[in-house]
């Protein structure tokens, strides 16, 4: 199989200040790359910049990928870029059981986890390489739905849809999902919040590899994806086997 082996020159990845997203900004940063983290908040770019350090390679953009206008702008004054990565998502609120369920709550997932990804397809794609790629981030609630999580779940599946579509499309550039199971991240604070630690301890007990997730797994499979040029239109789960249980 062949296998692309190239340097990655630039990577964007929005979400980047935290969780899985900062985990693949220091990978990247310690391999040499050049880092370009989109986020909304400018004080947590700031503290990502300040963690990350970068030697000059690491740049930060304040944006709303659920904007369009904004999106266009972002890439208009980015250089050209190898791949864009998105891990980004607003789900406050979004966690209710159906009678109690606000739908602004779920536009706010809808704008960040699938229009977001949509407009940055749109006008990244004409600043990526031609052996570059986009990689989405859904997770584990479109494989294995729970009460109160109907939104998030359907959502999740409808990346991997948006994924098949936008492979076929765009090719020669490849577009990808990534699926994670539970992993420690500060998500989990909006989804349990006091009982994010026993909640996570509950689930590492039932898995077959004995525990949840970490950033730093989620990036080495987004960074698989970046890499592996025979990869395209395809969702890759990592979730300690949760979708056997």
């Amino acid at each position: 199989m062949k296998t692309n082996t190239g340097k990655i020159e630039h990577v964007m990845i929005v979400g980047g200040s935290s969780g899985m997203g900062l985990a693949l900004a220091e990978r990247l940063l310690k391999e040499g790359t050049e880092v370009t983290i989109v986020g909304r908040s400018e004080g947590r770019l700031a503290t990502a910049r300040n963690g990350l350090g970068g030697e000059g390679r690491l740049r930060t953009e304040v944006a709303d990928i659920a904007q369009e206008e904004q999106v266009a702008q972002l890439f208009a004054r980015c250089r050209p870029l190898d791949h864009i990565v998105t891990t980004a998502a607003d789900i406050e609120g979004a966690y209710q059981f159906l009678p109690s369920l606000e739908i602004a709550a779920a536009r706010k997932v809808i704008d960040s986890k699938f229009i977001g990804p949509l407009l940055l397809a749109k006008y990244g794609a004409p600043r990526l390489s031609p052996a570059g790629s986009i990689t989405f981030t859904s997770g584990i609630a479109a494989y294995r739905p729970a009460p109160r999580g109907s939104v998030v779940a359907a959502i999740n599946g409808a990346l991997a849809s948006l994924a098949y579509a936008l492979a076929v499309e765009l090719g020669p550039i490849r577009v990808n999902v990534v699926s994670p199971g539970w992993v420690d991240s500060p998500i989990w604070e909006f989804v349990a919040g006091d009982a994010k630690t026993a909640t996570l301890e509950a689930m590492a007990e039932r898995l077959p590899v004995g525990r949840v997730g970490q950033p730093a797994d989620i990036a080495d499979a987004i960074r698989f994806l970046m890499h592996n040029d025979f990869v395209t239109g395809t969702v890759l789960h990592v979730d300690g086997g949760q979708r056997l249980i």
